[in-house]
């Protein structure tokens, strides 16, 4: 090789401490940002702890709930309201629960008690996972009471009964704040008592 040929070859070579060339350097819009594990609600975390124990007991039961409440929150993330905090996790097992309870139903009335039992069983452990959750639950005499008061303070200011129970909803949205409350039930249980009185 002449001495002409390697001096060129040589020289194509990039210097150390040098940039690349522009056209690769890898575009900062194309950066993907992935949620890290402080993102999550810190229950969720223990939820991913039991999924990995479950799996190791090999607990298929308790493995195929977990699973089911770790898509749904995955679910949840692509969708306009992800999980961010313990009360939306607790949300999503109530709701997961009562689907069950749901479907044991249908199953018992079709003649299925091997499939009611088993939605029993799964209803039975999302229920054990909300109750550990340490998110406070609001009792039915509890509930009705802060409706009543919230009623009888909005009937009070003069609110119009066609915006009662908008406005019995936005009084209580700030007390139940951090509350394990299903809001479809809250707002019947308004309009029951709003007519009521």
């Amino acid at each position: 090789m002449t001495t002409a040929l390697f001096a060129r070859r040589f020289a194509a070579i990039p210097k150390l401490g040098t940039a690349p060339p522009i056209s690769l350097r890898p575009h900062l819009s194309c950066v993907r940002t992935y949620s890290t594990a402080t993102d999550s609600p810190p229950f969720l975390q223990r939820l991913k702890g039991d999924l990995k124990t479950a799996m190791r007991a090999k607990d298929a039961q308790r493995l195929s709930v977990l699973r089911a409440v770790m898509s749904a929150t995955l679910n949840a993330s692509k969708g306009p309201t992800p999980i961010r905090t313990d009360v939306q996790l607790v949300a999503l097992l109530r709701k997961t629960q009562k689907s069950s309870l749901d479907a044991a139903k249908e199953f018992r009335g079709a003649g299925r008690e091997d499939l009611a039992q088993k939605e029993e069983e799964q209803a039975s452990i999302l229920g054990e996972y909300a109750a550990a959750s340490g998110v406070q639950t609001l009792g039915e005499a509890e509930l009705k009471a802060l409706v009543s008061e919230a009623v009888e303070s909005a009937k009070s200011a003069g609110v119009a009964s066609k915006a009662l129970v908008g406005d019995v909803m936005k009084k209580l949205s700030g007390a139940l704040e951090g509350k394990d409350v299903d809001r479809k039930e809250l707002a019947n249980l308004v309009k029951e008592i709003a007519g009521s009185e």
